[in-house]
């Protein structure tokens, strides 16, 4: 599977908009575990490891940020700054955040619960690994 932008729901209200995503219509897993990334001070970045198995979505709630994926040939970069697409990123992808802007607020829903043993962080064992796929 391939990683892709995935274009979200937009509800449009005189209120206030609304969006939203769901198992099995916009993202293809079960999400086992959520979490958010905010308060990243200018110039560092977050990521910049692979998963074994763990497939994320990820969306910028607020501001913007770019994700930068490898797929161990390539290198694409997505910038985030809409609340109404986010980017899925299958397992075996390295992936890093970084270009945050003020307030910022990345949004990570995942298929697996937190398991160090499931991280690749080192590229060139994530490589490694690929080339013996």
């Amino acid at each position: 599977m391939e990683a892709r932008l995935i274009n979200l729901p937009k509800i449009l209200d005189k209120r206030g908009n609304l969006s939203f995503f769901e198992h099995p219509n916009q993202i293809p897993f079960e999400i086992k575990r959520t979490y958010w990334i905010y308060d990243v001070p200018g110039g560092e970045m977050r990521g910049s490891h692979a998963f074994k198995e763990q497939q994320e979505f990820i969306i910028a709630l607020s501001g913007s940020f770019d994700v930068v994926i490898h797929n161990g040939d390539k290198e694409q970069r997505f910038s985030l700054n809409r609340s109404y697409y986010g980017l899925y990123i299958p397992k075996m992808y390295w992936r890093r955040l970084e270009n945050f802007s003020t307030n910022s607020l990345a949004l990570i829903v995942s298929d697996k619960s937190y398991n160090e043993h499931d991280y690749i962080r080192d590229f060139e064992e994530f490589k490694k690994l690929l080339n013996e796929k």
